[in-house]
């Protein structure tokens, strides 16, 4: 299967001299939803893999890439999956697992026959993946709406108001190193992850959806003496290198899904950037 595109890791010092397409070329994922169709993202930040599918005419099968050399997608891997759309069905060796919207699902190393449909195509299911390199075979699990660890965050007086929910973690699921949740921000708020931060340790993956048409997320990233920001539309991601901040701020309120891989899964392993040393 030919459908991916390679990302090379960039250092610090090579993005401090990149310009606006040359950042949007590197870190910039468009077009993540396709109607019928996975398109990967493989990523060579702890080789973390991003894709989606919108499942409206077919069942979509889950398929190795070529980039992978293996014999199935999960042969070495894991995989998670939200659906940010209407409900759908992902088979899994013969199982079915239906996901409502803003539900997830895990699935561990080993799982050879993986396919996504929809239950009405006049309200697909939208399937957001993520997936990791694995050692281990863990369970298969799904995360329904009531199983979520649900943070508050932020203040209306410094316009960061948000809702964090943890999908896919350690508490919760039995993981690798994959690791997913959902954040969405409060009507009258705009900034999320303020105060930023890094994690030497870990990449990310933010992916943002329920942005209203006409209006737009202006990403930050870069070192916290660097920044650099990439303007971004619904249903885009963006790629965030271990040595980067990652934080945003919509022209309205949004939602978005983050993703992480790295070596631990300590969620509160970061260094905090204040906000007045920012650069």
């Amino acid at each position: 299967m030919k459908n991916y595109k390679t990302v090379y890791a960039s250092s610090p010092e090579a993005v401090k001299k990149y310009d606006t397409q040359n950042l949007r070329d590197e870190f910039l994922i468009q077009d993540v939803m396709k109607k019928d169709e996975l398109n990967w993202v493989y990523t060579h930040y702890d080789r973390f893999m991003v894709a989606g599918v919108v499942p409206i005419e077919k069942v979509v099968k889950l398929e190795t890439i070529d980039a992978l050399k293996s014999n199935f997608f999960l042969e070495r891997r894991e995989l998670g999956i939200i659906n940010i759309g209407g409900s759908g069905i992902v088979k899994v060796d013969g199982k079915d697992y239906q996901l409502d919207n803003k539900e997830a699902l895990y699935l561990g190393q080993g799982n050879k026959d993986v396919t996504f449909k929809s239950i009405s195509s006049k309200s697909p299911a939208q399937f957001y993946l993520n997936s990791t390199p694995a050692h281990k075979a863990f369970p298969n699990k799904k995360i329904g709406k009531e199983d979520v660890e649900v943070i508050g965050l932020g203040s209306p007086e410094t316009a960061n108001a948000r809702t964090l929910r943890k999908y896919i973690v350690n508490s919760i699921v039995d993981v690798c190193q994959l690791q997913m949740g959902m954040t969405s921000i409060k009507i009258g708020s705009s900034w999320n992850t303020m105060p930023a931060h890094v994690h030497d340790r870990r990449m990310e993956v933010y992916f943002y959806f329920e942005v209203p048409e006409g209006q737009a997320v202006c990403h930050f990233m870069g070192q916290p003496n660097e920044t650099r920001h990439i303007w971004m539309g619904n249903n885009e991601a963006v790629i965030s290198p271990p040595w980067s901040i990652h934080a945003g701020s919509g022209t309205s309120n949004y939602s978005f899904i983050w993703g992480m891989a790295g070596e631990n899964l300590d969620y509160s392993d970061m260094d905090v950037c204040k906000i007045n040393e920012l650069r």
